[in-house]
């Protein structure tokens, strides 16, 4: 099975949580915050944010009142970038991206099967933005409170 590394799944939350942040006027976060908030470790968080850096999608801010903040809106920032500057490629097999990797691909009929669904997933992701992300995660909190609410 293909699954995302925890570098993808926590870079996530971490963008997703300073997407949340910006959209509340504030745009500069430390990443202790959002390690206790989101329950990572600062130093795996330390190391997921330099891909981030690199990638532009966020950057620091110096001095009193620093931390980090995303380069653009929450609606400008799709998921594929954040799981692209993380994870690197999002292909299912080598051959997708790597005409050279074998020579049956003019042949093999699971080529076609792994190229159609790598670009459905790649579609999937850049159709999500950290703004929608932020839109599931209120209707999630909404959903919460009532299941609690009901319970009390």
């Amino acid at each position: 099975m293909i699954r995302l590394s925890t570098k993808g799944r926590y870079g996530s939350r971490l963008m997703l949580n300073l997407a949340q942040n910006y959209n509340n006027g504030n745009h500069s976060v430390i990443l202790k915050s959002i390690s206790d908030e989101e329950e990572i470790s600062i130093r795996y968080l330390e190391q997921i944010i330099i891909p981030l850096k690199i990638a532009r999608l966020v950057k620091s801010i110096r001095g009193a009142g620093g931390g980090y903040t995303l380069s653009r809106a929450p609606s400008e920032i799709r998921l594929s970038e954040i799981l692209h500057a993380l994870e690197g490629s999002c292909c299912l097999v080598d051959c997708i991206e790597d005409n050279d990797y074998c020579n049956r691909i003019p042949i093999c009929a699971t080529f076609e099967v792994w190229k159609e669904a790598t670009n459905m997933l790649k579609s999937y992701f850049d159709g999500i933005t950290l703004q929608d992300l932020i839109e599931i995660q209120k209707k999630k909190n909404r959903q919460a409170k009532k299941k609690s609410a009901s319970r009390a």
